[in-house]
C-alpha cells in the first residue's frame, strides 16, 4: 500500500459519501495529522540476535536436569545442579527475553523469561529441599509453566517451526516433571529425563541455526521459517516495518 509523505495512505472516497473517509480519519483529524505527522518518527535499533543464548541455556539445564533424573547424578549433587539453573540458565535466558521484546519478537521473548523464570524457581526448589524429597507446589507450577510454553509454541509456530518445537519438547518435559513431583511414579521421571535429553539436542540445533543465520544473513541450517519469520530474513525491509504502527510501544495501548 502507498503512502503519503506524512505517513498516511493516499487520501480515499468516504465509503457512505459522508464526512469520514474509508480509512477512518475526518479531514480535522487528517489536517491536524498533517500538522505533526512530519515530526514523529519510530526509531529502530539493529541488533544482534539473541536467541542462541537463550537455547544454550536450555539445553545446559535440560542436560544437568536429565542427569539427575536419569541416575547419572547423584541426588546428593542437587544443591549444585540448582546452582547451574540460577547462575547459567536462568540469567541466560532471562537476557535473551529482555533482549527479544526490544528485538519485537513478542513470542520468543515471552517464551525465554518464562523458562528462565522456571529454572529460577526449580532451582530455588532444588536447592532448598531434602535431597530426592518431591514437591507438590513444584509439581503444580510446573504445570502452568507447561501450558505457557505450550501455548507460546503454538504462536511460535506461525512464524518459526523449529523454535516451536523446541517449546513443545520444552512443555512435553515440564509436564512429565509435575506428573512426577504430583504422583512419585518413577517412570515419569525416567521419561522426562529421555525427553530432556531431546530437548537438549533440539536446542542446540536451534542455538547453532540461530547463530549462523544471524553470522552470515541468511538460512544455513533448516530453521523452518514461514510467514514472518521469512520475511524476517528474506523480506524488504518495507514488508518488515510496515506494521510497525500496530506494534506495542507504538500503539497507545498494550
Amino acid at each position: 500500500m502507498s503512502s503519503t509523505s506524512n505517513g498516511l495512505p493516499p487520501a480515499a472516497a468516504p465509503a457512505d459519501g459522508g464526512a469520514t473517509p474509508a480509512w477512518g480519519l475526518t479531514s480535522a483529524q487528517r489536517e491536524a495529522w498533517n500538522t505533526v505527522g512530519p515530526h514523529v518518527s519510530v526509531v529502530l535499533r539493529p541488533m544482534a540476535g539473541p536467541i542462541a543464548l537463550g537455547l544454550f541455556g536450555l539445553a545446559a539445564a535440560a542436560l544437568v536436569l536429565s542427569g539427575l533424573q536419569l541416575g547419572w547424578v547423584p541426588v546428593t549433587a542437587s544443591t549444585q545442579l540448582a546452582l547451574v539453573l540460577v547462575a547459567f540458565a536462568f540469567p541466560a535466558q532471562l537476557i535473551t527475553g529482555l533482549l527479544s521484546f526490544f528485538a519485537r519478537d513478542g513470542a520468543a521473548a515471552t517464551a525465554m523469561c518464562v523458562l528462565a523464570l522456571t529454572w529460577l524457581a526449580m532451582g530455588a526448589v532444588t536447592a532448598t529441599a531434602p535431597p530426592g524429597d518431591r514437591s507438590v507446589v513444584l509439581g503444580l507450577f510446573l504445570l502452568l509453566s507447561s501450558a505457557a510454553v505450550a501455548l507460546t509454541g503454538v504462536t511460535a509456530a506461525s512464524s518459526k517451526l523449529v523454535m516451536a518445537l523446541v517449546l513443545w519438547t520444552a512443555s512435553a518435559r515440564f509436564l512429565l516433571t509435575a506428573v512426577f513431583q504430583l504422583s512419585g511414579g518413577e517412570g515419569w521421571k525416567t521419561a522426562s529425563g529421555i525427553v530432556g535429553l531431546a530437548l537438549t539436542v533440539l536446542a542446540v540445533y536451534a542455538a547453532w541455526a540461530s547463530e549462523l543465520e544471524d553470522a552470515t544473513g541468511k538460512t544455513v541450517l533448516p530453521t523452518g521459517r514461514r510467514g514472518k519469520g521469512l520475511i524476517a530474513m528474506h523480506g524488504s525491509l518495507y514488508e518488515q516495518v510496515q506494521d510497525v504502527s500496530a506494534e506495542a510501544g507504538v500503539r497507545t495501548r498494550l
